[in-house]
C-alpha cells in the first residue's frame, strides 16, 4: 500500500490523441494523478469536468492534472472531445498502474460483489513523492479541496 512520503510508481501508459504518458516526464512539476472508475458516467464527468474548471489556477502553480481508468484510449477521446476536457487521459487497459497504486479494489453495488477502481486521487510532489492520498474520493467539492492543499504546500515549501 502507498503512503504519503513514498515514491510515486513510475509508469508509461498510453493516452488519448494517441500519445503516451510517463510519468516520470513530469519531474519537476506537481501532478494530481488521480483514478476513476470510467467514461462518461455521472461521477466521473463531474469529477473530470472539476478538473476541467480549475486548470487555469493548477496550471499557475505548475501542476498537471492525469486522469486514468481502464477505458481504452478511443472512449477518453471521445470523453474529452464531448466535455471539452484539456488534460491528459491515460489508459490503464492491462491493470498494472491501477494495481500497483491499490486501487483496483473488491466493491460491492446492490449485494453484488466484483472489482473496479475505487476512486482516489494522489498529489504527487516535484521529486516524484507521494505528498497526499485522497481515498474513496466524493466528487463534490473534490477538486476544489485538491487545489487548496497543493496551494498550502506551495506557500509552505
Amino acid at each position: 500500500m502507498l503512503k504519503i512520503g513514498s515514491k510515486a510508481p513510475d509508469f508509461t501508459l498510453p493516452t488519448d490523441g494517441d500519445g503516451t504518458f510517463k510519468l516520470s516526464s513530469l519531474k519537476g512539476e506537481m501532478v494530481v494523478l488521480y483514478f476513476y472508475p470510467k467514461d462518461d458516467t455521472s461521477g466521473c464527468t463531474a469529477q473530470a469536468c472539476a478538473f476541467n474548471n480549475s486548470l487555469a489556477s493548477l496550471n499557475r502553480i505548475k501542476t498537471k492534472v492525469i486522469g486514468i481508468s481502464k477505458d481504452p484510449v478511443k472512449s477518453h477521446d471521445k470523453f474529452k472531445a464531448k466535455y471539452g476536457l484539456k488534460f491528459t487521459l491515460a489508459s490503464d487497459f492491462e491493470n498494472d498502474v491501477c494495481e500497483r497504486y491499490g486501487v483496483w479494489v473488491e466493491k460491492s453495488m446492490y449485494g453484488k460483489k466484483y472489482m473496479g477502481i475505487e476512486r482516489t486521487t494522489f498529489l504527487i510532489d516535484e521529486s516524484g513523492k507521494i505528498l497526499h492520498i485522497w481515498n474513496k474520493v466524493k466528487v463534490p467539492g473534490h477538486a476544489e479541496d485538491v487545489l487548496s492543499v497543493i496551494k498550502s504546500a506551495k506557500k509552505a515549501a
